[in-house]
């Protein structure tokens, strides 16, 4: 059974509309985009990706799967997809996540982007950071 504070939580998240640029990929996602990270690896420094990580659950695609294109590389865990006609990355799987969605805070209508808290990343060294980003998540042991 829900508790009282449950319904209140529900209630004070958002739903955003995001697509890329021609609009064939569109989806949306439900949660409270304030803060993002920004990655320096070769793949995220070239798109310009603002990173908000979500459960599954929060996102919702609108588009046919079918009508992705999907890029992997290195260990082929990351699946980027993109929009085969204007080739913008609204979204994709990450590697660091991979049972959650990464979307592309750039892609998101009516968001502010200068109001989001900015975090960083070092992809660059991305197996030393992960391991920090892992030790800080609640729950790890430190």
């Amino acid at each position: 059974m829900r508790s009282t504070s449950d319904y209140v939580l529900q209630e004070l998240r958002m739903v955003y509309h995001g697509s890329c640029h021609c609009g064939r990929i569109s989806f949306e996602v439900e949660g409270d985009c304030t803060a993002v990270v920004e990655c320096n690896c070769s793949i995220c420094r070239k798109k310009a990706y603002l990173h908000w990580i979500v459960p599954r659950q929060s996102f919702r695609l609108l588009t046919p799967p079918g009508a992705l294109a999907t890029y992997t590389f290195n260990t082929r865990t990351a699946q980027h997809h993109f929009c085969p006609v204007c080739g913008v990355a609204p979204f994709y799987v990450p590697r660091s996540d991979p049972d959650k969605v990464d979307v592309n805070a750039r892609c998101l209508d009516n968001v502010d982007l200068s109001r989001l808290q900015v975090g960083c990343f070092d992809g660059q060294n991305w197996d030393d950071a992960f391991r920090k980003y892992v030790s800080t998540r609640p729950g790890s042991e430190r």
